[in-house]
């Protein structure tokens, strides 16, 4: 099976400020190995042998004022070595009309979407928006609506308890494809908090645009669990369907706690029980759709 990896980064660590400066708190923990550059070069080196053949790369937080130069670099280095297949940057969809924006990113024919971290959690450390209810910013809404008329998709990044907000941006841009950052991004695995992130998919996948991204599962484990893994993949698929998911390898900061290689060969375990037709969707067909790989 031909695979797509769905997100990943590559970084020069003098363009980002987190791992540039002094360290900052992060929610996947430590991250002394991965605070220098990740060539393109590396990535490569780290997927031989496991049959990914296509890449989307995912914007990697680059100051702000600097997205169209992080997009830039990205480009150069899908002309140069054949790599990254498609490309999401970022822009800021709190303002009055992004479209000047979208417009001056459109000269970059790998461009495929765009992604703002909405996140916001009680602990600081997992928070990364101003506040926790973007989703029903009207500016944001507006904004993101006018994704539909460039063909791009919005990489959302939301905790369970921003999944109803989630819902109401989906449902005012219902011509936006969503993708859904690491399937909701679970960090209470207690009981309690496994029953309150199902409701809170369960109401997501409500929305026919949502499609749930398999990804960054050790983001709070700082660890590859399998078990978590295959609890996620098969919970997000019963809700979802797989035609629905799409897998991303979020290298390199998975790369702080495991080898590219176990990481598939768990992502590919714990979906070892679905269809043939259902795995050639989560692993290659899904991402081919929606990024518009050729």
């Amino acid at each position: 099976m031909s695979i797509v990896d769905a997100h990943f980064h590559v970084w020069r660590q003098a363009d980002l400020p987190w791992l540039s400066g002094p360290m900052q708190p992060r929610i996947f923990g430590p991250y002394e190995p991965i605070r220098r550059d990740y060539p393109m070069a590396e990535y490569q080196s780290d997927i031989a042998g496991t049959g990914v053949s296509k890449s989307v790369y995912v914007q990697a937080n680059w100051p702000v004022e600097q997205a169209e130069q992080e997009a830039a670099w990205i480009e150069t280095l899908a002309t140069e070595t054949g790599w990254p297949h498609g490309l999401v940057a970022y822009a800021d969809m709190t303002v009055p009309d992004v479209r000047p924006a979208i417009d001056r990113l459109l000269r970059f024919p790998h461009l495929r979407g765009i992604r703002q971290q909405f996140h916001w959690h009680e602990t600081p450390a997992y928070r990364f928006a101003p506040h926790a209810d973007l989703c029903r910013d009207a500016s944001v809404q507006r904004n993101v609506a006018r994704l539909a008329d460039y063909d791009l998709v919005f990489e959302l990044q939301v905790f369970a308890p921003q999944m109803q907000s989630a819902c109401d941006l989906a449902a005012s841009c219902p011509d936006v494809t969503f993708v859904l950052q690491h399937a909701g991004m679970l960090e209470d695995t207690s009981e309690a908090g496994r029953d309150s992130w199902r409701r809170a998919m369960a109401a997501l996948a409500q929305c026919p645009n949502v499609t749930a991204k398999l990804s960054g599962f050790g983001t709070f484990r700082h660890r590859l669990d399998p078990d978590l893994i295959a609890w996620l993949t098969s919970e997000t698929v019963a809700l979802f369907g797989a035609e629905r998911c799409l897998w991303g390898s979020n290298f390199p900061i998975e790369k702080l706690w495991t080898t590219y290689d176990a990481l598939i060969s768990a992502h590919r375990a714990a979906a070892g029980g679905l269809s043939q037709s259902e795995q050639q969707s989560i692993f290659n067909d899904t991402a081919c759709r929606v990024y518009r790989l050729a």
